[in-house]
C-alpha cells in the first residue's frame, strides 16, 4: 500500500511556507512513480490574483511541462481540499489522482469561507474518473489554518 503521508505534509509545509510568504496557507504537489516533479503555493495576495490557488499554480505549470497522457499517471497532493475552481482544473488538465489532508467541511468551520462544494463532488460528474481520496492527516493541516484564518478575518 502506498504511504501518501510524506507527500501530504510536504503539501503542508508548502502552505506554511506560502503563509510565510504574505499568502492564504495552501500548499500543492504533483507525484509520479513515487517523486515530486512540481510544487506550488497559494499566490493570491503577492500575484494579485485571487485565482492563485495553490492547485491552479500546480496546473498551470505542469500544463506548460506535460500532456495529459503524462499526467494520467501523476498524483495531486494537496494540503487543503480543492475548491470548486481547483477541482475543475485538475480534471481538465488530466490528473488522474488527487488527496487532499484538510477538508472542506473542516476549513468552513475555521475559517468560515469558502463555497463548501466537496471535490468529490464535482469531479464524479465528468466522463473520466478523477480519484479522490482523503481527508488524512487532517488535524495536522488544519493547524496552519487555525494559525491564519482568525488573524486575517480579525477575530484573534
Amino acid at each position: 500500500m502506498e504511504d501518501h503521508e510524506p507527500y501530504l505534509r510536504e503539501a503542508i509545509a508548502l502552505s506554511r511556507s506560502a503563509m510565510e510568504h504574505g499568502n492564504e496557507p495552501f500548499g500543492a504537489l504533483l507525484a509520479r512513480d513515487g517523486e515530486v516533479i512540481l510544487r506550488a503555493e497559494n499566490s493570491v495576495f503577492t500575484g494579485h490574483d485571487m485565482t492563485n490557488h495553490a492547485e491552479m499554480n500546480l496546473i498551470k505549470l505542469a500544463a506548460r511541462h506535460y500532456d495529459a497522457a503524462f499526467l494520467a499517471d501523476c498524483t495531486v497532493y494537496t494540503s487543503t481540499e480543492p475548491c470548486a475552481m481547483c477541482a475543475g482544473a485538475i480534471y481538465w488538465s488530466g490528473v488522474g489522482r488527487m488527496i487532499f489532508a484538510c477538508s472542506e467541511v473542516r476549513l468552513g468551520e475555521i475559517a468560515g469561507i469558502g463555497l463548501n462544494v466537496p471535490s468529490r463532488a464535482i469531479l464524479q460528474t465528468g466522463a473520466r474518473v478523477v480519484t479522490v481520496l482523503g481527508p488524512s492527516l487532517e488535524e495536522e493541516a488544519a493547524d496552519v489554518h487555525r494559525e491564519f484564518w482568525p488573524k486575517h478575518l480579525g477575530k484573534a
